[in-house]
């Protein structure tokens, strides 16, 4: 685990002996593994079987022995379709599964621009936050495929999106909790993205400064808005992962018996 991408609490917890977090690649910047969370009764995320990422396309020969060491079998792709055309890939030994989430954040921003109006950070927050409430009801079936892929096989698995940060931060939010990973926890790998994402060198269409790094990055209002909504319309995160995911308290024991250590 990398002790300087956490908490001083969570650092002096973790073991000197664990594996680490964030997996180096030459075309992924994102990749990181959820091993080593504390979830139910004090027992660990198994490392080196979930991981996390942004897209997958550019990787590198190396890239690709690296995942042959890690076993990685299965991946959960949310982009959108252009997205997942644009940046295809096909890689020897990697089973992907399309979990379509279209992408509407940059579509939104750019259609305000084009109308002439002026594009505040603010206002870019606004739409991350809505986008993230997209989440929990337009898209809940491609988010309860993933864990129906995680409750067929224990094959290792990576779940990502283009940058590894919206939909694939929701998706890890979920998965943790599931397995019992507190709030404080689950928020605190979804914030790791803006020490670990690079930015490619060319974006999308020309934006402000101000309103790329809130586009870029996460903030915990995100990831909030997302699980205020889950509150107030599940009453819970218990109640939206049996109703909403069909993750039940028999697929909840499964997911534990195979992604908590002992």
């Amino acid at each position: 685990m990398d002790t300087e991408l956490l908490t001083p609490a969570a650092a002096a917890a973790a073991s000197a002996s664990a594996p680490s977090r964030s997996i180096a690649l030459d075309g992924a910047s994102n990749f990181r593994d959820l091993g080593g969370y504390t979830g139910l009764d004090g027992r660990r995320v198994r490392w080196r079987t979930l991981f996390r990422a942004d897209h997958l396309a550019g990787l590198s020969l190396a890239d690709l022995q690296v995942l042959q060491g890690l076993k990685l079998a299965r991946s959960a792709d949310f982009r959108g379709k252009m997205e997942s055309a644009h940046l295809a890939y096909e890689w020897p030994g990697i089973a992907r599964h399309a979990l379509v989430v279209e992408p509407t954040v940059v579509q939104r921003a750019s259609a305000l621009l084009a109308e002439g109006r002026d594009l505040t950070a603010a206002h870019a927050e606004e739409l991350m936050q809505d986008t993230y409430r997209s989440f929990v009801h337009a898209y809940a079936p491609r988010f309860a495929q993933l864990f129906q892929m995680l409750l067929d096989s224990q094959d290792p698995l990576v779940f990502h999106c283009t940058a590894g940060k919206d939909r694939t931060g929701w998706a890890a939010a979920l998965l943790l909790t599931a397995l019992g990973v507190d709030e404080e926890t689950v928020m605190q790998d979804y914030l790791l993205t803006n020490q670990l994402y690079q930015r490619p060198a060319t974006t999308f269409a020309a934006m402000p400064p101000e309103v790329l790094d809130v586009l870029w990055r996460v903030q915990a209002s995100y990831l909030t808005a997302a699980t205020d909504m889950v509150r107030s319309d599940f009453g819970g995160m218990d109640r939206y992962l049996r109703e909403a995911l069909g993750v039940d308290t028999a697929a909840r024991d499964r997911l534990a018996a195979l992604y908590l250590e002992g």
